[in-house]
């Protein structure tokens, strides 16, 4: 990341209420969470002027003051998403202190490389959530005097945080008044092709958390500037005419934000600043989105074998460390305000959180069970990361795929819109009692889904193995609905998609789950499953869900070597069937044995829990799951025997055409070389290809049972629960057969006393009762003993 040192003019007015002195700080430490309402008025807690000695302001020297030569970011290497090897990663950090000027302190120094090393264990202060619990003094924002400069343009995107915000604590060294501003411009969102970057949950989510973000600059003495982009004539709005009439509006003369990583959002960003500068604007950008900036990563020294898994990438940034990681930077507790406030518009102006409405007027509230779900704040997020590292982070290494325990962080929604940094997140891992390698380790397989976006633009949309462009995928719409609904008839798979259409979100396990049994067993393209994702994702990130559909659709650079079984995944995850039994609760009174196949539970357990299948509960949508999956390994054996050309005979591995950075940089070229690197010529390279799909194309026509490298993964499946679901059908069975004995005998009985002319025989009125001294043969149980009926 980029380095920058943040200081705050020390001409400051001086304002009520704060003490005036020269050790008075602006900067607070991490803030606890709040109440979920994140409009109430509340002090933020701080750290305070006896927090730490003044000769101790770094953040870094606070919680690791064994950092102080020049160490490395070392990220311990875990299990990655597709449980293959392990690495190590080495990436250079900074440790700088805070400078006291006369009057206001500044913040500490930005991503600087030097001085800490967090791969030592660090030393946490007992007096920590003390500090995090005091509250910092209410300060109204500064106003601007007549000899003020002019004021800075800060422009929020997917940044929409107080806590570890470079362009924010910059934006303070000017000494200028700041005005936030969010453009909302859809079309620059989307970019090209079927990328889906905003959908409907995320849409919503990110009004919430405008929202939320906006009461909370307003706490501080600022507001947040909505904006629509704006275009000349029947243009589409762009957000640099909408930049330029801002500036002339309000007289400003420097634009701030952090950086963006999609490919065409970076293209947008380049374009603006370029047209600005061009007009005499200044214009910084700073990174903050990412640990690693994914345009920065080079594979020199590394080579390309082994591209698109976790440890090529934490190998290629140990190799090659660029930027420094730095400190989380604390939050201010004022921002400077201008005389006058531009004109902005409603937040409810921006589109961004519409509800259909039926035919008589009322609406839809689609959203209700997400707010109920989630604390949409800056505060909520902090909330979640600490109830994690002190409860969940202590299984996750173990236990992260379990889906009836609350064992994974859920802060994937709270990152994507900014509301937590990374690094914030990273360095509070660090200095947990509990550091899982794997939880950290997650960190480097978002980064690494950036890196794959920005060398592939056409990732979210464009297979990137040629051969598997020509599979033959299914086109039954009402498999598709019956997923997209959690109506596929398999209890777990159902769970996992009633979870996401209601709260948005589930865990990286069941999204697994659901993603191969799209594929492998309703032969669905990967595409439909990523725009649903899109749609129905609180957290949907255009580069980490594109790279996951990519390997589970068999055709992204890193294969998924392995399927999950929509049953004996189960076993695994789900083991108590308390999972099902929370979004299915028609399943709920069959027993933990069944509940995950009802498809077999006895004809008169499924009467008793009120189980009809077909009715309560959809019948299987597809039944032979054994068959469905050759079929789909025979489609693949098939398009990779039409082009050869794209399979390595040596190795057997597929070939993907390389981009050009890529080769450019295993050609050791510091410049693209017209004459080497032309349009025509295609680079290919050998990629990780499924064992299974190697040896299929050797027997195109053997069945997946055949095949010694099955990737199906069985779960836990115990002789015990085998033989009990044996003894209830069996038991279920002999008694079907005794009840219809004894209804046809009464039958014949009826038929026969009618016949003769007999008076029907008389019903009991009560049950009948043996004494306790009858001694006939029915009374004896197999101890001897007489039975008492009573």
């Amino acid at each position: 990341m980029e380095d920058h040192q943040t200081s705050t003019p020390n001409q400051l007015p001086h304002q009520p209420g704060v003490r005036d002195n020269q050790s008075s700080v602006l900067l607070n430490s991490k803030p606890k969470s709040q109440e979920k309402n994140c409009t109430q008025q509340e002090d933020a807690p701080g750290r305070g002027k006896n927090d730490l000695p003044a000769q101790s302001r770094s953040r870094s020297k606070e919680t690791f003051p064994e950092a102080e030569a020049h160490k490395s970011l070392h990220i311990e290497s875990g299990v990655n998403q597709s449980l293959g090897t392990s690495q190590t990663l080495y990436v250079p950090v900074s440790s700088a202190s805070f400078t006291i000027p006369n009057t206001v302190p500044i913040c500490e120094q930005n991503m600087k490389e030097g001085d800490v090393n967090l791969s030592v264990k660090p030393r946490q202060p007992k007096n920590r959530r003390q500090r995090r619990k005091a509250a910092i003094q209410q300060i109204v924002g500064l106003t601007r005097s007549p000899s003020a400069p002019p004021p800075v343009l800060l422009w929020f995107r997917r940044d929409l945080r107080l806590c570890d915000n470079p362009a924010l604590i910059r934006s303070l060294e000017l000494g200028a008044p700041v005005i936030p501003v969010f453009i909302w411009s859809p079309e620059e969102e989307e970019g090209p092709g079927v990328t889906v970057a905003m959908g409907g949950a995320c849409k919503y989510w990110l009004h919430q958390a405008l929202s939320c973000f906006c009461a909370s600059l307003e706490r501080i003495g600022s507001h947040l500037v909505f904006l629509k982009a704006s275009g000349q004539g029947n243009e589409v709005g762009s957000s640099l005419q909408t930049l330029k009439v801002l500036a002339k509006e309000t007289g400003a003369q420097t634009v701030m934000a952090n950086a963006l990583y999609e490919p065409w959002l970076k293209e947008r960003d380049d374009v603006v600043f370029s047209s600005l500068q061009k007009e005499g604007y200044e214009c910084k950008m700073f990174h903050s989105y990412c640990l690693r900036n994914p345009f920065s990563v080079s594979t020199e020294g590394v080579g390309l074998r082994g591209i698109g898994s976790v440890s090529h990438f934490m190998s290629c940034c140990r190799q090659n460390p660029g930027a420094a990681v730095g400190v989380p930077l604390d939050p201010p507790v004022s921002l400077p305000s201008p005389a006058h406030w531009p004109q902005g518009v409603p937040l409810n102006a921006l589109g961004l959180a519409l509800m259909p409405r039926r035919k008589d007027g009322t609406i839809i509230d689609w959203a209700a069970n997400i707010r109920k779900s989630w604390d949409i704040s800056e505060d909520g997020a902090h909330a979640r990361l600490e109830a994690f590292l002190h409860d969940g982070v202590y299984r996750y290494e173990k236990e992260s795929g379990r889906a009836d325990a609350p064992n994974t962080s859920c802060l994937s929604p709270y990152m994507h819109v900014g509301q937590l940094s990374p690094r914030w997140l990273l360095w509070d891992a660090k200095g947990a009692r509990c550091r899982p390698p794997k939880f950290q380790r997650k960190l480097a397989w978002r980064d690494l889904a950036y890196w794959q976006l920005t060398l592939f633009p056409d990732l979210p949309w464009e297979s990137l193995r040629p051969p598997y462009k020509a599979l033959r995928w299914s086109t039954d719409r009402s498999h598709l609905k019956a997923w997209q609904k959690g109506k596929t008839g398999y209890p777990l798979v159902d769970a996992a998609m009633r979870q996401l259409w209601l709260t948005g979100w589930m865990n990286n396990y069941m999204r697994h789950v659901v993603a191969s049994f799209l594929i492998a067993y309703l032969h669905l393209p990967w595409q439909e499953g990523y725009c649903w994702f899109q749609d129905t994702l609180v957290d949907a990130d255009v580069a980490i869900d594109a790279m996951m559909w990519q390997n589970g659709g068999m055709c992204g650079l890193d294969h998924w070597n392995f399927v999950m079984h929509p049953v004996d995944a189960a076993m695994t995850c789900d083991p108590y069937g308390s999972y099902v039994r929370e979004w299915c609760p028609e399943l709920a009174d069959l027993p933990d044995e069944l509940i995950h196949k009802p498809w077999k539970c006895p004809a008169s357990m499924l009467r008793r829990t009120g189980v009809v299948l077909g009715q309560t509960y959809p019948e299987r949508i597809v039944t032979d799951l054994e068959e469905r999956r050759s079929k789909s390994l025979q489609d693949v054996a098939l398009v990779r025997k039409q082009f050869p050309q794209y399979v390595d005979k040596r190795s057997g591995c597929d070939l993907v055409p390389l981009p050009k950075r890529l080769v450019s940089e295993a050609l050791g070229l510091s410049h693209w070389n017209g004459v080497v690197l032309t349009e025509e010529k295609q680079f290919l390279l050998p990629v990780i290809t499924r064992m299974e799909f190697k040896h299929q194309l050797e027997d195109p026509d053997a069945d997946a049972a055949s095949n010694p490298y099955n990737a199906v993964l069985k779960g836990y499946v115990s002789r015990k629960r085998d033989e009990t679901i044996a003894f209830l059908n069996e038991r279920d069975f002999t008694a079907s057969v005794m009840y219809e004995g004894a209804q046809r005998q009464e039958r014949l009985e009826k038929d026969y006393r009618r016949m003769e002319g007999l008076h029907p025989s008389p019903s009991p009125r009560r049950r009948v009762r043996r004494t306790p001294t009858a001694k006939d043969k029915f009374s004896i149980v197999p101890s001897g003993a007489v039975a008492s009926m009573r």
